[in-house]
């Protein structure tokens, strides 16, 4: 009787893992949490708008606050549009721009620093002429008593919202120069009159009829 042998098939052997070598936990990358990066972005934020006052900041006159509480979106677009090129409105939080106003004469604003905000920026000596339109807004809205002026700085010098009509009052470029110059042919009690204006309003018609002087001279 023969004897048979039955093949058995031994199963392939699988080859073992590479070897991997892992880092600490202390040096392995860790992936940014959400928090973090919505901190990123609110710290680019502030600082982008701190860098738009300072900015606004260069060549202003005058700047002044409105509280804007209560006013919506499309309130805040129609005062952009009415107010002339020289001027900016601005929404900003008071810290942010206390922050852009340290330690210059703007800091003077500080004390209407409180509430919901917006900003004026005045870039031109017509200050009236810039106060106007939202004036305009504030009768055709009926919101004088609740979206006032909080106060203003102009050359330094803090004005109260009591203390706006002097601001809205004061002399255009055109009439100080007429008053002068007219001051300046007439007798000299005309001119001691209008010497005891403002300085600044004083030397810009002087310089301005020096100018006038000077072109005369040329065509002569």
């Amino acid at each position: 009787m023969e004897t048979s042998f039955l093949r058995t098939t031994l199963p392939t052997a699988k080859p073992l893992p590479a070897f991997q070598t892992l880092a600490p936990a202390s040096l392995r990358p860790r992936p940014l949490r959400r928090s973090t990066i919505r901190a990123a972005i609110t710290r680019g934020r502030k600082e982008d708008t701190v860098a738009a006052v300072r900015e606004q900041l260069e060549g202003c006159y005058l700047l002044a606050g409105i509280r804007y509480e209560g006013l919506t979106v499309k309130q805040l677009q129609g005062i952009r549009d009415a107010l002339p090129e020289t001027c900016q409105l601005l929404v900003a939080k008071n810290t942010l721009v206390g922050k852009a106003i340290e330690g210059t004469p703007w800091e003077a604003l500080k004390p209407c620093m409180k509430g919901m905000n917006a900003w004026l920026f005045v870039h031109t000596e017509e200050v009236p002429n810039a106060l106007k339109p939202y004036r305009a807004f504030q009768k055709e809205e009926r919101v004088e008593e609740t979206n006032d002026f909080v106060g203003a700085v102009f050359e330094g010098k803090f004005y109260g919202p009591e203390d706006f009509k002097s601001l809205e009052t004061m002399p255009s470029r055109a009439e100080v120069y007429a008053k002068l110059l007219g001051a300046l042919q007439g007798p000299a009690t005309s001119l001691v009159t209008t010497l005891q204006a403002p300085a600044r309003d004083v030397v810009a018609v002087l310089s301005a009829y020096v100018r006038k002087l000077e072109q005369e001279a040329d065509t002569a």
